[in-house]
């Protein structure tokens, strides 16, 4: 059952041990890939994304509970983050490095620099490292200066090292070629949401504001659903639906508005988050074999496997709409797909979470448990929300 103890089970006991095993401390950082059963290849390359996750992971995890060996694991990444993805020539963070640290892509992913802002405003905020707040201003001020689009608002995905423009923004080979997405504001969102609790810079919570309304107006569509992919004037390109960004979506959505502190912003999001939930509670929860369905196509077939952040978001987002509501079939619905993610996708003999499950329930053996996508921070940080927002 979702409980506290239960959150602090999991978080504790099988996710961050797992990824504490998964430390370089030969080259730095942490091993950019480990296959189904855990076993890391130390030769993968390195995506800036994963180290940040697990900088915030890590932050977060001693921010909460005070274990120095957090705070080591958190600073393993911090100094692998300034060592190896900072580029010091033209600023911004690098997307990928070999497995000892070398560039091999270069490119400015404004996805990629929203999460080393994120870790980085966990950082500070856990640990009071000034450099950690000055470096994630120096990103707010790169995503502002080379990302912001000053005439229809929001921000594009992706420049080349040198902030000139790029031909391919793709973050992966399922996105579209678009130069907007809602995959990059909303992040942009939510490290801009944490970076405001932090830093007393009165733009953070303007550029935060203003973001906010963007995606309630722009990408949020008229169904309740976030539109994906965009050109520059914001018409969308594709009709699917991620199932998963939607649930997310709306509990970052009210956390933004919280940290903004406009009383009518708050109450807008408010309306717009339960609505939002109300949809996915309808739409998305798989009520033959449990679980939430991770989106649709265009012409409203499921897909196929369920994913395991999707499960992450889903326990957090119908836990806020209760929290927001007071209506209980929320609640069970969090309390459902807590005991699904603990039924199948919860690896209690090699840790951690397995990454997808097929249509009956079994993991895909072919999938691996940590790697470029596959990473702590929504698995963990479901649990700290859980253990935040439940109390003793």
């Amino acid at each position: 059952m979702l409980n506290r103890q239960e959150a602090l089970r999991e978080v504790k006991e099988n996710i961050l041990p797992f990824w504490q095993n998964m430390a370089d401390e030969e080259n730095g950082g942490f091993y950019g890939e480990a296959d189904f059963y855990g076993k890391p290849d130390k030769t993968a390359a390195k995506g800036c994304i994963l180290n940040s996750r697990i900088l915030w992971t890590f932050s977060a995890a001693y921010r909460i509970f005070g274990d120095t060996t957090y705070k080591t694991s958190a600073q393993h990444a911090r100094d692998f983050l300034s060592s190896a993805f900072l580029d010091t020539t033209h600023g911004g963070l690098h997307w990928l490095v070999d497995h000892a640290g070398k560039a091999l892509d270069t490119r400015k992913q404004f996805y990629n620099i929203a999460f080393g802002i994120y870790a980085l405003s966990e950082h500070y905020r856990a640990t009071g490292d000034k450099s950690s707040l000055e470096l994630a201003m120096t990103l707010f001020d790169a995503t502002e200066q080379y990302g912001l689009d000053s005439a229809a608002g929001g921000y594009i995905e992706a420049c080349n090292r040198e902030w000139r423009s790029i031909d391919d923004f793709r973050l992966s080979d399922k996105d579209l070629n678009c130069p907007k997405s809602m995959n990059t504001n909303l992040h942009v969102l939510e490290a801009y949401t944490t970076l405001s609790r932090v830093s007393a810079d009165e733009r953070v919570r303007k550029a935060l504001e203003t973001l906010l309304h963007i995606t309630l107006d722009k990408i949020v569509n008229r169904d309740w659903h976030f539109k994906l992919f965009f050109d520059m004037d914001w018409n969308s390109l594709t009709k699917d639906i991620s199932y998963g960004h939607d649930i997310e979506g709306s509990w970052l959505l009210y956390e933004a508005a919280l940290a903004v502190g406009d009383e009518s912003l708050i109450s807008r999001v408010k309306q717009a988050a339960l609505a939002i939930v109300e949809v996915i509670y309808v739409a998305a929860i798989d009520r033959k074999n449990d679980g939430l369905i991770s989106g649709c196509d265009e012409v409203g077939n499921n897909h196929v496997k369920k994913e395991w952040w999707t499960q992450a978001e889903a326990v957090v987002g119908f836990y806020n709409a209760y929290e927001l509501s007071g209506e209980k079939k929320y609640f069970d619905a969090a309390d459902s797909i807590w005991s699904y993610i603990q039924n199948y996708f919860a690896d209690h003999t090699h840790g951690e979470w397995h990454n997808e499950l097929h249509l009956d329930n079994t993991p895909d053996i072919g999938m691996p448990k940590s790697g470029f996508w596959k990473c702590p921070y929504h698995n963990a940080r479901a649990c700290f929300e859980i253990i935040g927002r439940m109390g003793e």
